[in-house]
Order: C-alpha cells, then sequence, then structure tokens
C-alpha cells in the first residue's frame, strides 16, 4: 500500500480516516497524502464528509479577492500543521495539500493523477431529503474513483477488524474485485465472509448460488473464507444486517459506477450501503 489519499475538513470522522490510514500505512509501508479543499463554489464548503461551514457571509456567485483567498489558505495551512502533528510525531508519513475549488474535481484529480492505491474518508452518511438530492462528495467518489474507498463514520482500529464480509453475486464481474479484495483481507488479517443476499424480486436457489460460489472461491484462489446466503426484502438492507448478524468489522462490495440517467433510474447499492451502515464500508468500481 504505498499511497493513501485522505481528504480531510477536520472534522471528528475525517480524523478517524487519518488514524486508520496511519495504521494501514505503518503495517504496509508508503505514505498518507490528505488533502483539504477550501470549495468557493457557493456559501458553504462541502467537505469530503458533506459537512459545512458558512464562508464568511460572501454571496454565492461572487468572486473571491485575493486578499479573501489568501486569508483562507493560511487559516487551512495552520490548521493542518495541527491537526496532522501528532501522527507525524508518532512515525506516520503524512503530506498535505490545499486546493481551492471544486472538492469533488481535485479529489478526483488527485487519485487520476497519482498512483493511489486507496482512498480513505469519512462521513456522517446522508438520509432522505440529502440523500436524494444534494448528495455527498464520499458519494460522488465512491461512484466515480478508479482505485478503492474506504469509507469510515467511527474510530476503527486496524486490530479490530477480524471479520470483512464481502457482498457479491459470486458471477464473472465480480473476480475484477477478487484481487482487491484479498489484498484489503491481508492488510487487516481477517477472515471473509462471501454473501449473497436473497431478495423476493432476485431470488436464486441455494444450490445454484452455491454452485456458482464453490466456483467463485476456486477460480479466485480465495482463503480463509465462507460463503452465505442471506434472504432479505432489499439487497442493501440484507447486506448491512447480515454484517451485523456476524459482528463483521468492514463491508466491502463493487460499484457499477454509473451517473446519468442509468444512476437516477437504477440508484446503487454500494451507495445506499455507504450511507447507512455504521460499518466502514471498502468499495470498488467494477470495470466495464
Amino acid at each position: 500500500m504505498k499511497r493513501i489519499l485522505v481528504p480531510t475538513d477536520f472534522s471528528e470522522q475525517a480524523e478517524y480516516a487519518i488514524q486508520l490510514a496511519c495504521q494501514i500505512v505503518q503495517k504496509t509501508g508508503g505514505e498518507v497524502v490528505a488533502i483539504h479543499v477550501l470549495d468557493h463554489t457557493g456559501l458553504f464548503d462541502f467537505s469530503a464528509g458533506s459537512s459545512t461551514y458558512p464562508m464568511m457571509g460572501n454571496p454565492a456567485g461572487l468572486d473571491l479577492d485575493q486578499q479573501f483567498l489568501e486569508s483562507l489558505y493560511s487559516t487551512a495551512e495552520e490548521k493542518c500543521e495541527r491537526f496532522f502533528k501528532p501522527y507525524q510525531t508518532g512515525g506516520c508519513k503524512i503530506s498535505s495539500k490545499i486546493k481551492i475549488g471544486s472538492a469533488f474535481h481535485y479529489i478526483t484529480e488527485e487519485i487520476n493523477e497519482a498512483e493511489t492505491d486507496l482512498v480513505i474518508m469519512g462521513s456522517k452518511g446522508a438520509n432522505g431529503f440529502e440523500e436524494a438530492l444534494i448528495g455527498s462528495n464520499t458519494e460522488k467518489v465512491v461512484r466515480h474513483a478508479k482505485c478503492p474507498v474506504l469509507t469510515v463514520k467511527s474510530k476503527v482500529g486496524i486490530d479490530q477488524v477480524k471479520e470483512i464480509v464481502f457482498a457479491t453475486s459470486f458471477k464473472e464481474e465480480d473476480s475484477h474485485v477478487a484481487e482487491e479484495i484479498m489484498r484489503l483481507q491481508e492488510i487487516f488479517s481477517a477472515r471473509l465472509h462471501l454473501v449473497r443476499v436473497n431478495t423476493p424480486n432476485n431470488f436464486e436457489t441455494t444450490r445454484k448460488v452455491m454452485d456458482r460460489a464453490n466456483t467463485f472461491v476456486r477460480e479466485n484462489n480465495i482463503s480463509n473464507y465462507t460463503i452465505n446466503i442471506y434472504n432479505d426484502k432489499v439487497e442493501e438492507d440484507g447486506i448491512i444486517f447480515f454484517a451485523q448478524d456476524i459482528n463483521a468489522g468492514l463491508i466491502a462490495i463493487a460499484t457499477h459506477g454509473h451517473t446519468g440517467l442509468v444512476h437516477l433510474i437504477s440508484g446503487s447499492i454500494a451507495e445506499d450501503v455507504v450511507n447507512h451502515a455504521k460499518r466502514p464500508v471498502w468499495t470498488f468500481r467494477l470495470k466495464h
């Protein structure tokens, strides 16, 4: 794990992300790159975790003058120094970047321009009106990132994750994710629980699922695992409830990364799980 990107807004959730990132790089080597984006697209700063704060009452649509931008940048530098100092003195290699503009744009640019192995983002999640109409930068990154994204909402230590749930259909498309899943499993030294959620609208017999599951495991050389079939009315609920039932430390799921009309019509199970699960959620965009 050579490079972990952590978008930060200095919130409690962002601190959880930094803590976990440092634990991972201390085990695997590499560095943490933290990015803080001062988003001036409107009245508020929509940060990595979708929290907002007023930008000194500046009216939306007006250009920020140079003096104001320099003040914002200077304040952000001071916050970065205070925020990351405890981890740097603790032996974690952290470099920080400050950008002014669109948070999602700069996070995506950082992922694409550098060889990022993993993004860890703190998030408060989203529900109801906010989830339907606004969405968060976390949700956008989950949908578009070309590397795995790990979303955390509470403090979690690397030694606390002993059971990982991987929600899968055991179909060929998920084979693209298998290598990354095993990499994740190795980082946490965890057991992998493969689960196929049966729903009334997408039901398969146990015999059919198990046959495909055994082939999936064999072809991808997966070890230290269990195979499970879980029944629920809605797939995302089944994934979350199964993880609760076995007290899993982390949920892993692939996303198709649909955008535009297709996304509006079909939605995304991965994004729903990211928004609603209390546990850390690892996502990876399937190759098309």
